[in-house]
């Protein structure tokens, strides 16, 4: 692949055989302490020695890893800190892993070593399930009345990227819908309405057109209405337009529908027309989001979580993504926590699960919960997005995560690799490409 898609890929979407070494089996505790009794031995009473008090049952260590960095980290262990002051029988240790995530994480499952617990975002659960690699929780799940384990509470579009021929291998801890975030100022000095639900892509064009200005005069724009470069994903347009990228049932890739076709058109004139975004070469030099922060780009879609709405000296309107012609549907970026197979403590690695998931629930915006994923909960949950939690409920029933194959990566390399990198190069367009690119991706469907 590419140092074009790795950068694609890179600045995308935050994502990231087998199995695993045992964790410290719980001690036996000795019998209980027995109270001294007295009994006749040649006509006196003899009090029977008194055993030692017993100890306390050593708490099981359940191993977690997760890619999360120091800030992320610290606010992860005053969770953890809760779980296992609440748990007499286990602990849970956080082992991060920031760098090189997936290599690890693949490298300790297949050396034995792997932890009890791990993060995996949506596209990786289906194909460490196929290769057994990760623990079937579907029976715990029926028989445990946690909020968290409640199935029915999740939304069936994120709760299905946990699941793999119809059995659960972990619970979703975050649906991150993309919205729309816009610099208020920028708007008020192009005399422009800020963006709403009526917005469709042509009202968008439209304003990232009227948004993209030369201020200096020297005839090159410094200002840009909007920017993507692989983000937000072109599978959210293609879905707005009324295509698909694989179906439902897995069986087709028909990135060569009128729809499709439609979406990528659309796509690649925002990315290769100045009239819109800045060149890629420019979005490499100065960074994506940054430029947003800096006050160079007028219009960003970004994750519901993300602190682009709370940047010091911007003033930062939230709203939803425009409608396309068949709709809004936003990408929901979409992780679960799992068990790896062979832990050696499924049940107590089952339980900590669960509390996991529950106290993340109360951490991370959107909770992938129906009664979790509305306004209130969402400003109490994060205090920082109490002013946008409104606009961030509003785009929850609209999102949607990817359909995942079990070889999704070989999916993912193909689509990157052959075809959305030569359309972003402008090598060809995708009428052209669409109809071999198809041809290839499905050659990795089940």
């Amino acid at each position: 692949m590419s140092k074009r898609v790795l950068f694609y890929l890179l600045t995308a979407l935050t994502v990231m055989g087998m199995l695993l070494a045992a964790c410290s089996p719980a001690q036996t505790s000795p019998e209980p302490t027995k109270a001294p009794q007295t009994g006749s031995q040649g006509g006196q009473d003899q009090p029977e020695p008194t055993q030692p008090p017993a100890k306390p049952a050593e708490k099981v260590t359940i191993r977690l890893t997760t890619w999360a960095g120091a800030g992320e980290a610290a606010e992860l262990q005053q969770i953890l800190d809760r779980i296992n002051a609440e748990n007499t029988d286990f602990q849970i240790v956080h082992e991060p892993a920031p760098d090189d995530y997936y290599t690890k994480v693949q490298t300790t499952l297949a050396g034995g070593t792997a932890a009890d617990l791990i993060w995996l975002s949506q596209e990786w659960i289906a194909n460490l399930a196929s290769k057994g690699a990760l623990l079937d929780i579907t029976d715990y799940l029926k028989n445990d009345s946690s909020p968290a384990a409640q199935l029915d509470d999740y939304f069936p579009d994120v709760l299905k990227t946990a699941a793999y021929q119809g059995r659960y291998y972990g619970l979703p801890w975050i649906a991150q819908p993309v919205v729309l975030y816009y610099n208020k100022a920028l708007f008020d000095a192009a005399g422009l309405a800020y963006p709403d639900e009526t917005w469709t892509w042509e009202t968008f064009k439209e304003a990232a057109k009227t948004l993209t200005k030369d201020l200096d005069g020297d005839g090159r724009n410094d200002q840009w209405g909007f920017t993507l470069n692989g983000w937000p994903p072109p599978q959210m347009f293609i879905w707005q337009a009324g295509g698909e990228v694989i179906s439902n049932d897995l069986k087709s890739s028909p990135v060569d529908s009128p729809e499709a076709i439609k979406a990528l058109e659309f796509y690649q004139e925002m990315i290769y027309s100045d009239v819109y975004a800045p060149p890629q070469a420019t979005i490499q030099e100065q960074g994506f989001g940054e430029m947003f922060k800096a006050g160079k780009i007028a219009m960003f879609m970004g994750g519901a979580a993300d602190d682009l709405d709370r940047v010091e000296g911007l003033d930062v309107g939230v709203a939803p993504v425009p409608a396309g012609p068949a709709g809004r549907p936003t990408f929901a970026w979409t992780a679960s926590t799992v068990i790896a197979a062979q832990t050696k403590n499924p049940e107590l690695a089952y339980k900590a699960l669960v509390q996991l998931t529950e106290g993340i629930h109360g951490w991370k915006i959107v909770p992938p919960r129906k009664s979790l994923a509305n306004a209130e909960a969402i400003g109490r949950i994060e205090p920082r997005k109490a002013a946008s939690a409104e606009q961030i409920a509003k785009a929850v029933p609209d999102m949607r995560s990817f359909n995942i194959l079990p070889r999704h990566q070989e999916w993912d390399s193909i689509f990157w690799g052959e075809f959305m990198d030569p359309l972003f190069q402008k090598k060809a367009t995708p009428a052209e490409l669409a109809p071999e690119i198809r041809k290839k991706l499905e050659s990795v469907l089940p």
